[in-house]
């Protein structure tokens, strides 16, 4: 279904809130010139970083990569290309793609190398970069659980990127940790309702 040089959205922070099936089945796959856009490149073995292991990610849109030195040697020797984004920068551009918007802006990054090659505007005498929105072809997240027709519940920490990952793509595949029937998940819980999930594959236990 992934095809060559697909741009993934694929939710977590370091591993955690991943939807490690899917990542194991892209691997097994061994589809490349991937665009990677995450919180970060994880760690070598771990989460997104088996992607990068495998040299499958020819781009990666992330806030650090700090913690993975594949990801950095792959970069330094030109075998990956890396975009930094400061972490709200790179939610809300998620959130623009989301929702519509032309972009975002914000100050972050005014005065250093983040700066370089865009547009800045002045708003009542403050500076602000115009960062571009990030669509993807598929988002791929972790859930806490679904129901039958697609309703998300999240837990703790994959509630950072997941939800936003969900308006942001034109195919959603989500891997809840359990499935169950409509009407069990309380509504006030469901995050990302059924409408925006395309597929859904419980997580192995």
């Amino acid at each position: 279904m992934i095809p060559e040089g697909a741009v993934l959205l694929i939710g977590g922070f370091m591993g955690v809130g991943s939807p490690h099936r899917l990542i194991d089945a892209i691997v097994a796959r061994g589809v490349g010139g991937l665009t990677l856009v995450n919180n970060d490149t994880c760690r070598p073995g771990e989460g997104v970083g088996k992607l990068i292991d495998a040299g499958l990610v020819a781009r990666a849109i992330v806030s650090h990569i700090g913690l993975n030195p594949v990801a950095q040697k792959k970069m330094l020797a030109g075998e990956m290309q890396v975009e930094l984004v400061p972490q709200g920068t790179l939610v809300e551009r998620i959130r623009a793609g989301g929702v519509g918007l032309g972009g975002v802006l914000t100050p972050t990054g005014i005065g250093t190398l983040v700066e370089e090659g865009k547009q800045v505007l002045e708003i009542d005498g403050r500076r602000f970069l115009l960062e571009k929105p990030i669509r993807g072809d598929f988002a791929l997240l972790d859930a806490r659980q679904s129901d039958y027709v697609g309703n998300l519940e999240y837990s703790l920490t994959a509630h950072n990127f997941n939800p936003v990952m969900a308006l942001a793509a034109d195919t959603v595949i989500a891997e809840p940790h359990h499935i169950m029937p409509v009407g069990v998940i309380p509504p006030d819980a469901v995050k990302t309702p059924g409408v925006l999930v395309d597929y859904i594959l419980e997580r192995a236990r």
